[in-house]
């Protein structure tokens, strides 16, 4: 129960950081302050639920965090690398990056959901995927400016609710 701990604080802390970076224009002020703000009560939770069960994040016990894992994270560096670098090659706008990095951590999602016979993580990691390609899709349209909330804040709502889901669910 240690490492899925361990793997909520992860998704929550990422998912805090999606909101935060992602959460400006176009969405007015006040909701970007909001959403930064309960995306930081979000990830408070998170510590708190799976503390409060005794819980204390770790390695050990079991090897969630074994070969199959390094190796999806190689592979999930290596996709994003390269895609940055194909992005760069395009001159695609910048908003791009979000939604690709968006596309790839579902992807690393879904195989971990595979790799460790998780179904839980399996819909973050579809969500998160339809996130990111809608994004890169809206890359042509009038709806660029909406892709950072798009791909990035709706992503990082999206790896905080799971997290807090596994948190509880695990507590």
């Amino acid at each position: 129960m240690r490492q899925q701990f361990l793997g909520a604080l992860i998704g929550a802390a990422f998912g805090a950081v999606f909101v935060l970076v992602n959460s400006g224009d176009p969405l007015p002020a006040v909701a970007g302050w909001i959403l930064r703000g309960l995306a930081v009560v979000a990830l408070a939770a998170v510590v708190v639920v799976g503390f409060r069960a005794g819980e204390r994040p770790t390695l050990a016990d079991r090897p969630m965090f074994g070969p199959s894992y390094r190796v999806i994270v190689i592979g999930e560096v290596v996709l994003l690398i390269a895609g940055f670098f194909v992005l760069s090659l395009l001159d695609a706008p910048v908003q791009a990056n979000v939604a690709w990095i968006a596309t790839i951590v579902g992807l690393h999602f879904v195989a971990l959901a595979s790799a460790w016979k998780t179904r839980s993580i399996l819909v973050v990691g579809a969500v998160l995927t339809v996130l990111g390609v809608v994004g890169l899709v809206l890359l042509g349209t009038a709806a660029l400016p909406w892709v950072p909330f798009v791909s990035g804040t709706l992503s990082g709502v999206t790896l905080l609710g799971g997290s807090l889901y596994g948190v509880r669910r695990e507590g």
